[in-house]
């Protein structure tokens, strides 16, 4: 039917659709307003969280010793922070959901079946971006700034809530705990080389660290992956005493020395009786040569190679000891580690009156070194600040420079002799029957790697 103004009767259609209209205004006005509260309400939600887990040692007391209704609640709730936490998620979840429930039923009321996905998609990036602005960016950045103020104004109403939504809290915690106990038990094991990045970056950023402060952080990271094997002195630089020796023949190596311990062996070094204290001597220094001061002997504490020194630190907390014999496999003597090893591989060489000054290592130049022989592989790699892994594939059972070079040479090199690994050449300055005694260490620019195999190639081929 259609209407016209002309027509005798119009006013009751006119009216009937005056009051549609109004109705309908009157129902998207509220939906409107209702989210508008609503929103509010997430923001003062979520900048409690904010501003409860932001107060300060001293603002806490404050509350604490305070009478105010306020304050009382501020202290109950943090008294369970777990609790607190779940309420304000439940609320934050439940409000949003009401928003983006409601801002749905206005948009399907008003467009009907001509809603298209369009219309939907701008609906819901609105709404996505209103919650994330005004109900989470705004109001967490206010609750930074003004924590207590903002949590004396949410302390009533969360209070309320969290005991409204008790049971519904304990619920959501013991499911919590039940899958944060099964993570604890996995557990995130952070790498070694994920510490040394972090490292690498921390201290790049840092102007005011100085390389001292560096290497002990770096030893600090490593210092759990390194075994007995790597830090101890090996079997052939142990100065150990014979049992059967007499009290003179004692007494000069002690002088000579200058050690305060002393492993004693019988017959052979793989055989070790004891460890001698230099300070057990004191009372009997004008003793006669036949003075029996083996009965001064204390056990001996042997480990074995594999052994981590972070847990043979511990060892020697717990036993009160300085020094540990290293044993092999078999059984056999193969090394020494004292106290004093395990400490430097944190802090560096630690020097006293008594230690030798022999040159581990002489820097001709910014990459050009002299080693000798037995310097551990993992003190070459902190010296040249190089990842030792680079020698991983090569290296096998060795645990020193010149063993190093053996793996790779697989035979014992003459003097003069170079080897090529990567960017370094090295080449044997000094060697006797047995063993590499001195290298020089060239560490080359990339570009120069090719054209030095080439060479050594060719002088090995003349």
């Amino acid at each position: 039917m259609e209407l016209s103004l002309d027509d005798p009767y119009p006013e009751p259609v006119l009216i009937l659709l005056a009051e549609l209209i109004n109705a309908s205004s009157l129902l998207y006005a509220s939906i409107f307003l209702l989210i508008l509260m609503l929103l509010f309400c997430s923001a003062m939600i979520s900048g409690s969280e904010v501003a409860f887990f932001s107060l300060t040692p001293n603002e806490m007391a404050t509350c604490r010793d305070s009478q105010e209704p306020s304050d009382r609640h501020i202290t109950s709730l943090l008294v369970q922070p777990k609790i607190l936490l779940a309420t304000i998620l439940i609320l934050n979840n439940l409000v949003n959901v009401a928003i983006v429930t409601l801002s749905t039923y206005a948009t399907w009321q008003y467009f009907g079946k001509d809603a298209t996905g369009s219309i939907i998609f701008i609906l819901t990036t609105s709404i996505t971006i209103a919650i994330l602005f005004f109900g989470e960016i705004l109001p967490k950045q206010y609750a930074v700034h003004y924590s207590l103020s903002f949590a004396k104004r949410t302390a009533s109403a969360l209070n309320a809530a969290a005991s409204f939504f008790k049971p519904l809290s304990m619920t959501l915690m013991s499911l919590s705990n039940i899958v944060e106990k099964r993570l604890d038990k996995k557990g995130y094991q952070v790498s070694v080389d994920e510490l040394n990045q972090a490292l690498e970056i921390t201290t790049r950023n840092d102007k005011t660290a100085t390389e001292e402060e560096k290497g002990i952080l770096k030893g600090i990271v490593n210092f759990g992956t390194l075994s007995v094997k790597q830090v101890m002195r090996s079997r052939i630089d142990i100065t150990a005493i014979d049992i059967e020796n007499d009290f003179h023949e004692l007494m000069d190596i002690v002088n000579k020395t200058g050690y305060s311990r002393l492993p004693i062996y019988r017959e052979t070094v793989d055989n070790i009786e004891g460890v001698l204290y230099v300070k057990d001597l004191l009372p009997y220094l004008e003793q006669e040569d036949t003075f029996s001061w083996q009965d001064l002997l204390h056990k001996g504490f042997f480990v074995p190679e594999s052994k981590k020194i972070d847990s043979l630190l511990k060892d020697f907390q717990e036993k009160r000891v300085h020094m540990a014999i290293v044993v092999d496999e078999y059984g056999g003597t193969s090394g020494l580690i004292t106290l004093e090893d395990i400490i430097e591989e944190i802090v560096g060489e630690i020097n006293d009156e008594f230690d030798e000054n022999d040159i581990r290592y002489n820097k001709l130049d910014e990459n050009t070194f002299i080693f000798e022989g037995k310097t551990s592989l993992n003190d070459f790699c902190k010296i040249l600040d190089e990842d030792i892994s680079l020698f991983d594939n090569v290296k096998g059972e060795s645990e020193s420079l010149g063993g190093l070079l053996l793996e790779i040479h697989s035979k014992l090199p003459r003097a003069g002799e170079k080897i090529q690994f990567d960017k370094y050449v090295f080449t044997v300055v000094a060697v006797d029957n047995k063993r590499i005694k001195r290298i020089r260490v060239l560490r080359q620019q990339q570009k120069t790697i090719s054209q030095t195999q080439e060479n050594i190639n060719s002088s090995v081929n003349r």
